[in-house]
């Protein structure tokens, strides 16, 4: 049987047609894979690498080291944004920080997670917590706040060797902050991987 011309260079033509279309699509998957961009950022005793599209802002309180709006995930509206803390060494136990975290948010619906881990700069406890957040609005005396439902915290404690604990937080929309757990995590040098799950007093 002949097989016609037509079908030769079709025979000859389909393998780099296939490539042409799958080219793009590996391609696309290596640039996903890529990690972000990030830039070190000092604040006080500790160092934080975050992503470069990470815009650090005027801190809103004295209480404030530093602050940073985050880019919120597609469909998200509500202000995302990372704050560090520090008191000087003082601030309360880890305790009653996490106790008082969970306070912040409605019993109902509320999901609570608290982790430990250490990182090069100190270990830490990092608390994950899920649900309508009573968001403190104007003045920390008046402790007033405004209901938000479908947020997202992650706090965590950085106990910094000869210096006291640092209080880095990140607050905004579920979605927003579930996406962001590996680079918050990165920022300070934790790692999910290598956490222990941490037992409140009490509890």
């Amino acid at each position: 049987m002949q097989v016609s011309n037509d079908c030769r260079c079709l025979a000859r033509l389909l393998p780099l047609l296939l490539a042409g279309l799958l080219l793009p699509a590996v391609a696309a998957a290596e640039d996903a894979a890529k990690p972000a961009a990030t830039k070190d950022v000092k604040v006080g005793d500790i160092t934080l690498t975050v992503p470069e599209d990470w815009k650090e802002t005027e801190p809103t309180s004295r209480l404030r080291l530093a602050q940073f709006a985050v880019p919120g995930a597609e469909g998200d509206e509500t202000p995302t944004e990372v704050v560090v803390f520090f008191f000087g060494g003082a601030g309360g136990g880890a305790d009653a920080n996490i106790k008082r975290w969970i306070g912040q948010f409605e019993s109902e619906g509320r999901k609570v997670k608290v982790m430990s881990g250490k990182s090069e700069q100190g270990p830490y406890i990092i608390a994950e917590l899920a649900g309508t957040w009573k968001m403190p609005v104007g003045p920390p005396v008046l402790r007033k706040t405004k209901a938000v439902p479908g947020a997202k915290m992650q706090s965590v404690i950085l106990a910094v060797a000869d210096r006291g604990n640092y209080f880095i937080r990140l607050t905004g929309p579920e979605k927003t902050v579930s996406s962001l757990d590996g680079a918050f995590r990165r920022s300070f040098g934790g790692d999910a991987k290598q956490e222990k799950e941490y037992e409140l007093d009490g509890e």
